[in-house]
């Protein structure tokens, strides 16, 4: 009876330590929430992260696009709004000139 008690409090104990340690996990302490930022001159919008993917769509000076994630030192995520279409794709981090660093914090001082 005593080794029953004993694997039940265990179980319980284990399945509370991965219930936690899971919600830990989704947390991240990453913000997911797009930011809207203006670019600074023309750019493409890549379907992938290399100067030799696809061009989804371009961007001229002033357009707002969302950034929804930094993914390295070069290319950011976008999603951005064309002739009605909502396109996701990367973009150059310089087309957004300084502030395109504040996101990933990337900016060296």
């Amino acid at each position: 009876m005593k080794s029953t008690a004993l694997l039940l409090v265990a179980a319980v104990g284990l399945a509370a330590a991965c219930t936690a340690s899971r919600d830990e996990l989704n947390r991240g302490g990453v913000e997911h929430t797009p930011v809207a930022y203006n670019t600074i001159v023309d750019c493409p919008v890549y379907d992938g992260m290399t100067k030799n993917s696809t061009v989804l769509a371009q961007t001229t000076t002033g357009n707002e696009v969302q950034v929804t994630d930094t993914i390295n030192a070069y290319f950011v995520r976008v999603r951005l709004d064309k002739g009605g279409q909502t396109q996701v794709g990367y973009m150059d981090r310089r087309c957004f000139g300084e502030r395109g660093n504040e996101r990933g914090n990337r900016k060296r001082k």
